[in-house]
């Protein structure tokens, strides 16, 4: 029987030379939940605008083993095959995380942001905690953390991998109602791996606020200035750009 891994890093920035510190995930087998969770200590310093995101400090993980030591991720090598479905709100940043361990996923993937791009293209963000708030998922957050023992933290990989649990049903239910789980499951599959076009406001830049189809009539030169120079640029975003300016 295929499993489902719903997974949450965090980590002491978003650099190239930053690393994990937390690693977190439920796997989902039948109606059986199983919670991993565990602080890493990488031997490198936490960024200030890091831990003003997770709380986590460097007294928290001062004594923790390195992620190879974890029990957590021995299990999520353990799990790494094909038949087994991985679940991430923003992938390549955690699966970029990963590599930087030596892990190399080998289950199928699903990027809960991209399908929700795709299944919920009217809503002005895709963040994970945004659809907490506007589908009410915290209304459900109690009773579902109760049942495994979770204690709900904001940006805390765990409590993110709650909210991820729920959110996982919204986009679900968005499917055709006569596709059983698991073809729901390889549906996601395929739209995390289809590029789509971005209709929200950009969140950074001088254009900030402004949609991507009004920067192209406004300031083109600044579309072609972010392909050539922003290395890391989101890539449906440079889906986008691309598509406008061609």
């Amino acid at each position: 029987m295929a499993k489902y891994i719903l997974l949450d890093t965090e980590s002491t920035g978003s650099g190239d030379e930053d690393r994990i510190i937390q690693l977190g995930f439920i796997v989902l087998e039948g109606k059986n939940a199983v919670l991993h969770n565990d602080y890493c200590n990488p031997g490198i310093p936490i960024a200030t605008t890091a831990m003003e995101v997770h709380g986590i400090t460097p007294e928290d993980i001062e004594h923790k083993p390195t992620i190879e030591e974890t029990s957590s991720f021995k299990m999520l090598n353990t799990l790494n095959s094909h038949e087994n479905f991985l679940l991430i709100h923003n992938a390549p940043f955690d699966l970029g995380m990963l590599k930087k361990e030596r892990f190399e996923p080998q289950m199928q993937v699903v990027d809960t942001l991209r399908c929700a791009r795709h299944l919920f293209p009217e809503e002005e963000a895709h963040r994970l905690q945004y659809f907490r708030y506007k589908l009410g998922l915290y209304k459900k957050e109690a009773d579902e953390a109760k049942k495994l023992g979770i204690e709900v933290r904001a940006h805390d990989a765990i409590g993110d991998v709650l909210v991820l649990k729920l959110f996982m049903r919204s986009l679900l239910e968005q499917l055709p109602s006569d596709m059983d789980f698991h073809d729901k499951m390889k549906k996601l599959v395929r739209l995390s791996n289809e590029p789509v076009l971005v209709r929200t406001p950009l969140r950074f830049g001088k254009h900030k606020g402004l949609r991507l189809t009004e920067i192209v009539a406004q300031d083109r030169g600044y579309l072609e200035w972010m392909l050539k120079n922003m290395e890391d640029l989101d890539s449906d975003i440079r889906f986008t750009i691309t598509s406008l300016l061609s």
